[in-house]
This record gives structure tokens, C-alpha cells and sequence, in this order.
């Protein structure tokens, strides 16, 4: 019995020396300080521009997600990524996922709108409203996951938020540019302003025409205007093809009928000559405006504007001062004076009344 006391407490002093010391100057294990190798995965596969995925609305939240057959098509196709998982590189990619949805560095969510819209034969690929799905588990078939965790920014984008108050604070000091840097930022900018009018007019001009005349939806850069489209993607060229149903005839004529009514009324109630003469002189007045400001003539336009103040001052005072000493433009007494005032008055009155006519018998005499 003594002996198995003493291999018991034999074992005891084992585990307490293998316990590490907290006042130890020893640097922690490796195993401890290591970054999970699956975040270290997650991060290395969102950021391969292979893998594709959108932006969408989550909760109020924009989020960045991915279908679930791409994501097994990506790590069909790029088996190295799970080389960083080093243990856990063996497993299948369903359990590669569902760890990650147990890590909670993803979500699986669902379409907001489950059903068909008018028109359309079939769902939108890639919603722009999600919602949580109940089953955190994966599955490649309409399942849609989004990343949990904030993206690391690359160095141009850290580098283009300190720019960022720059060119506001450049753009604020427009005014004071001189004259040859105002006219090459505003052709600039009325260049850039007029490329984007005329390719939205063109587009939507060749959009009508094909509407019209063969019934086919055609928008070329189809992605210029959308919002969670890539810098690569808002600027290709190429149609997407046109998975709507093709538009009646009736459908077809309306808008023909519309289409020649609106420019009708443009053509009646275009400006004339004169008129847009008008327009171009105003217009041309007010950049030549912005274009000629100074600070020496605004800082001259307020002294000449504070001195003509104190002369309209200066001659108001005058004229006060000069209408207090003229006797002609003294002001009438108040109270039993104004009654002496008035009667002294009437009788001046009338006794110019007699001479005048005193003078006009001596004529007629």
C-alpha cells in the first residue's frame, strides 16, 4: 500500500512539474501562439479572385458571399489552398465548409424573394437581399455563403484613404487655383461628365432600336450601372444573354407609340435660337465667373463695398445734420404750439391770398 502511495505521489509531482509555470520567463508553446490554420484557409480563399462571389444585404449588412457548387468547383480546381490546413488537409470539402460554419467564419444564407418575378423564367442567380438560413449546414444545391469576418485591406486601399481628405480638401480650394489649373479641371471634368451622357444615351438608344424592331433585350456594359459589380466587371463590354421571355407585338408598339410621342413634344417644345442664344450667354457668364475669382478681387470687392457703406453713411448723417439746422425743414411744434403754430400759419395764408388778388385788380385795372 505504501508503495502505491508513493507511485501515486510520485505521479502528482510528474503532472505538477509538467504543468507550466504562470512566473516563468519561458516563451509560451508554439502550439498556442500558432493563428488557426482554417482562418488562416478562410482568408487565402477569399482573397483568390478565382473563387466567385457578389456583394449582397444581409440583416442591413453588406456581405460578400459565394454559391455553394463554386466554392466545390474552386477547391476541385485549386486542391493547394487545403496544403495550409496541414492536418485537416485530407478532408473532403463538405467537411472543409462545415468546420468553417462551425468556426463561424461562414453563414449560410437564403434569397430573401423565393419566387419568380413577372417575366422572368427563372431565379436570379445572384440575389441582392439574403437572409439566414435555419441548417448551418452545407450544401452546393441554391445555398449561399457569406463571410462572416472583416476582409484585410491591401496596401493601395489604406494608401487611398488618407488621399481621400486630400482631394476634398483640394477640391474645397478649387477658387484659388490659378487660372490655367481651373480650365484644365473643368474641361477635364466636363469631358468626363460628357463621355458618361453620351454612352448612357447611345446604350439606351441601341437598347430601344432592338427592342422595337427584333424584340431582344440587348444592354451593352451591362454592369454599369449596378452597384456591387467589380472595377473588371462594370466595364465589360459583352451583353448578358437574355434569359426573358420575348415581348408581344402589342408591347412592342406601345412603346413605339411612346417613343414618338416624347420626341414630338421634345422637337415642339425645343428652344429657339434666340433663346438658346440666351442659355449659352447666362451659362457663359457663370463659368467665366467661377473661372476669373480671385481672392484679390473678392478682398478688393469688399473694401470697395465697405467704403461705399460709409459714404451712403456719411451723406445720410449730412443730410440729418443739414435738415436740423435749415429752418424750412424744422419739424412743427406738438401740443398747444402747434395750435399758435397753425393759426400764425392760416393767417400768413391769407394774407398772401389778399395781395395776390390786390395785384391781379391792379391788372385788370
Amino acid at each position: 500500500m505504501k508503495k502505491a502511495s508513493g507511485g501515486g505521489a510520485e505521479k502528482k509531482r510528474v503532472r505538477r512539474s509538467s504543468a507550466p509555470d504562470p512566473n516563468s520567463d519561458a516563451p509560451p508553446r508554439k502550439q498556442a501562439a500558432k493563428k488557426d490554420v482554417f482562418q488562416v484557409f478562410a482568408e487565402k480563399v477569399r482573397d483568390n479572385k478565382d473563387l466567385v462571389s457578389r456583394w449582397a444585404v444581409l440583416q442591413e449588412t453588406r456581405v460578400e458571399y459565394f454559391r455553394g457548387k463554386d466554392f466545390v468547383n474552386f477547391i476541385k480546381n485549386h486542391p493547394e489552398v487545403k496544403d495550409v490546413l496541414e492536418s485537416d488537409k485530407n478532408l473532403e470539402t463538405e467537411e472543409i465548409a462545415n468546420i468553417l460554419l462551425g468556426k463561424s467564419l461562414l453563414v449560410r444564407c437564403d434569397r430573401v424573394v423565393k419566387t419568380v418575378r413577372p417575366g422572368k423564367k427563372k431565379l436570379s442567380t445572384w440575389p441582392a437581399h439574403l437572409e439566414i438560413f435555419p441548417e448551418q449546414v452545407f450544401s452546393e444545391n441554391d445555398a449561399f455563403f457569406a463571410w462572416t469576418f472583416v476582409k484585410r485591406h491591401p496596401l493601395w486601399q489604406t494608401l487611398l484613404s488618407f488621399f481621400w481628405p486630400v482631394l476634398t480638401l483640394a477640391i474645397c480650394l478649387f477658387p484659388v487655383y490659378p487660372h490655367r489649373c481651373k480650365l484644365l479641371i473643368l474641361y477635364s471634368c466636363a469631358g468626363v461628365l460628357f463621355l458618361i451622357l453620351s454612352l448612357l444615351l447611345i446604350r439606351g438608344a441601341i437598347f430601344g432600336v432592338l427592342y422595337i424592331l427584333l424584340g431582344k433585350r440587348v444592354w451593352f456594359f451591362p454592369n454599369i450601372l449596378a452597384e456591387e459589380a467589380t472595377l473588371g466587371e462594370l466595364f465589360r463590354f459583352w451583353p448578358k444573354k437574355d434569359e426573358e421571355e420575348r415581348p408581344t407585338w402589342t408591347k412592342r408598339l406601345f412603346y413605339t407609340l411612346v417613343a414618338m410621342l416624347v420626341i414630338l413634344l421634345l422637337r415642339h417644345h425645343a428652344p429657339d435660337e434666340a433663346a438658346r442664344a440666351r442659355y449659352q450667354k447666362r451659362v457663359s457668364n457663370i463659368v467665366d465667373d467661377v473661372l476669373e475669382w480671385s481672392p484679390t478681387l473678392a478682398l478688393s470687392g469688399m473694401m470697395d463695398k465697405q467704403q461705399n457703406v460709409a459714404n451712403a453713411t456719411g451723406s445720410a448723417d449730412a443730410a440729418s445734420h443739414a435738415s436740423k439746422t435749415d429752418p424750412e425743414h424744422e419739424s412743427p411744434p406738438h401740443g398747444d404750439d402747434a395750435k399758435s403754430y397753425t393759426g400764425q400759419y392760416d393767417i400768413k395764408k391769407v394774407g398772401d391770398n389778399v395781395e395776390d388778388a390786390g395785384e391781379e385788380n391792379k391788372h385788370h385795372d
